[in-house]
């Protein structure tokens, strides 16, 4: 074990609790042991999922959050004994390898209640007509006072009557007491974090109560204070409360995020009070504070994506300790060799660690025995561990295949299906497999095929692998792309798979091997205007192409946008140009990544023109019309980023009708991300 990374494998206590080493797993939507969307249930696929973890040395696992109410019925979960009774097996399987459960128990969403358009209309059909659905609109709705929801603000909700939120007081100390008797080793609040139903009563931006649970300091506190309160009444001061805690807001107001870096006028929780109230909750009997920043307002600081940097949450949360002694985790794409310094210099006592235990369950192991490369990196895309998507015209959207999926792992579909992939299952017949294409998909496959004991060589017809993805991972955001070029390009290398490189395929009738897979990826999409030939396709400018000082970015999708924000960073002065009403208008692109960008380009303030057409690029500059006029736009450089589309030559071209064994996989079936890509590839691989 690398030395300076010893004091992560030592033991610390929470309350009594002894945890056998400085490893949380973090709670993630999609990770619950009990699921209360939208009744409550056991979660599903959770047994393997767990029990690989616990095998594999984390010390506390904290599930996934469930409400104290749920969405339809008005059901309370202290009421659902037979359920924590069904989780006893799984309790003492996890328990069996030295780990410890704390069970993150909530009182709901407030304001941020995800509302999809659908829901939406529900609901106003309802208040219209006065039909009544499942779902319990008057709990649901509900805030500390009358505020628009996060994702449609149009939607309002009521503020908590003192009554209810006793009934919340009441039902926190229930449920722990079945906590405890259950089996669990403890709970989590949650929470004064992100800008839930409890954060939303600590923040002046969102509490404008003139009762005593709003106005002063100790008021807006008084809820999160009354919850632990009446858990140690019935519970005992020896059952642990960790409190989820974000120590500052980053808000600039109803959504609204400040950037990291940002100097901004805090709406929330600025540092100061962050501070004060961690004492104060300490003082009030919480045992352990499990800390990042921000809100849903600021989403990007609780759920970073790749464009928040490695540790973001450091700052702030290793200033708790000057001010409480209970122990303090941080949480936020955290790194081992930070976390180790913090931890020896007394800052913080644990690390927290979510997404990345999704996409490698043994990632302390490999730590512990150091071999670093073979660690799959998160790469912070929340492609399939948090697909919830918002953009102009809808509200909180998930597609109904990734709300199945939700909570797993782009990079690894094995995360929750580990019964599904099982690499100890190797094929039944072993086949020589063509795989013509080395990017993601194409390598995919063949790793897969080959682990299940194929004959497989990769026909690429340039000299490197990895496909677009080489271009896709060029910023210098993208440390964690680059990660896991490396390491796909590493498994590669460690298995018996041949790789012929400078080989275009052109024909299928040149190949002679049993089963055939097009893995071509696929092609830009070009816009057919005037001095289309000046322009540079986006991979060029991000694969080395030199630009000038000011840049046209045609196309505000993600790629055009992380090229904008790529651009400033070295300098330029670029400006989007996009077609839509909207940039980022992406399904499946995480709000957390998608808001983050937004308002880096306002940090930036990168020009925006929505509802523009390309008409011209000319000599120094670009024409767009817009609603209101045509405009000539002076810029010294144009890049398209307009798409991609299929590259289906070889598949028109071929001889595959009535063929079984052809196949086609990722982005020249239909294009998508990493997910779809990665995804399809494990389940053709598992085919053959």
């Amino acid at each position: 074990m690398k030395k300076e990374h010893e004091i992560l494998f030592e033991p610390f206590k929470i309350g009594t609790v002894m945890i056998k080493n400085r490893f949380v797993l973090e709670p993630m939507e999609g990770t619950n042991m009990i699921d209360c969307l939208p009744i409550f249930k056991i979660g599903e696929d959770i047994y393997d999922y767990y029990v690989e973890r616990a095998k594999n040395h984390v010390g506390l696992i904290i599930p996934g959050m469930v409400t104290l109410r749920s969405m339809v019925g008005k059901q309370w979960l202290y009421e659902q004994k037979e359920i924590f009774e069904g989780l006893k097996p799984l309790l003492a399987e996890i328990h069996s390898y030295g780990a410890k459960v704390f069970l993150q128990i909530g009182a709901g969403w407030g304001r941020t209640f995800t509302m999809p358009l659908a829901l939406k209309e529900l609901y106003e059909k309802e208040k219209e007509t006065g039909q009544k659905s499942m779902f319990d609109w008057d709990n649901l709705l509900v805030a500390p006072s009358e505020l628009p929801n996060r994702w449609l603000p149009e939607i309002i909700h009521r503020p908590l009557t003192e009554g209810e939120i006793l009934e919340y007081v009441d039902a926190y100390g229930k449920t722990a007491k079945l906590c405890m008797e259950t089996g669990f080793d403890g709970v989590e609040v949650h929470a004064v974090h992100e800008g839930y139903l409890l954060d939303q009563f600590t923040t002046k931006y969102t509490n404008r109560r003139t009762d005593q649970y709003g106005g002063t300091f100790d008021n807006r506190y008084r809820f999160a204070k009354e919850v632990v309160e009446e858990i140690k009444r019935q519970c005992g001061d020896t059952f642990p409360v960790s409190l989820r805690y974000s120590v500052t807001s980053k808000t600039i107001g109803f959504g609204i995020g400040a950037v990291y870096g940002e100097k901004f006028t805090e709406a929330g929780r600025d540092l100061e009070e962050g501070l004060k109230a961690a004492k104060y909750l300490q003082d009030a009997g919480y045992d352990m504070l499990n800390a990042d920043n921000g809100t849903y307002d600021s989403w990007y600081w609780a759920h970073p994506p790749v464009y928040m940097p490695l540790n973001c949450n450091m700052a702030e949360v290793t200033r708790l300790k000057e001010v409480v002694e209970i122990p303090v985790v941080c949480a936020g794409r955290m790194q081992p060799d930070e976390a180790s310094a913090s931890i020896s210099e007394g800052k913080l006592d644990a690390m927290g660690i979510g997404r990345q235990f999704l996409a490698d369950p043994e990632y302390i192991v490999k730590l512990e025995q150091e071999k670093f490369s073979d660690i799959l990196p998160c790469i912070a895309c929340h492609n399939a561990c948090l697909p919830i998507y918002h953009y102009e015209g809808v509200g909180c959207e998930i597609d109904e295949e990734d709300g199945k999926t939700q909570g797993h792992c782009a990079l690894n579909p094995r995360t929750f299906c580990e019964q599904k992939y099982d690499f100890e299952k190797k094929a039944a017949v072993t086949k020589s497999i063509a795989v013509i294409g080395g990017g993601i998909a194409g390598m995919t496959v063949a790793r897969i095929a080959a682990i299940r004991g194929h004959e497989v060589t990769i026909y690429e017809k340039s000299d490197r692998l990895c496909g677009v993805f080489n271009a896709a991972a060029a910023p210098e955001f993208k440390e964690k792309d680059k990660e896991f070029i490396r390491w796909i390009q590493q498994e590669i290398e460690s298995l018996p798979i041949k790789v012929e490189y400078n080989c275009e395929i052109t024909t299928l009738a040149e190949l002679t091997e049993d089963e055939i897979i097009i893995a071509t990826g696929a092609k830009p999409r070009k816009l057919d205007v005037p001095g289309q030939e000046k322009a540079i396709e986006a991979t060029e400018y991000l694969l080395g192409r030199k630009v000038g000082k000011d840049v046209a970015v045609i196309g505000g999708g993600l790629t055009g946008c992380e090229i904008a924000y790529d651009l400033v960073l070295k300098g330029k002065r670029p400006v989007i140009v996009e077609m839509a009403d909207d940039i980022l208008k992406t399904k499946g692109l995480c709000m957390a990544n998608s808001s983050c960008m937004r308002d880096l380009l306002r940090y930036y303030e990168v020009p925006i023109y929505k509802n523009a057409k390309l008409l011209e690029i000319i000599e120094n500059g670009i024409v767009i019309e817009t609603a209101e006029k045509t405009i000539q736009l002076e810029c010294d450089d144009v890049i398209m980023s307009c798409g991609y589309m299929p590259d289906t030559r070889l598949v028109d071209g071929g001889t595959q009708q009535g063929k079984t064994n052809i196949h086609i996989v990722g982005d020249v079936k239909k294009v998508g991300n990493l997910k779809t890509a990665i995804w399809e590839a494990y389940d053709l691989a598992f085919s053959l």
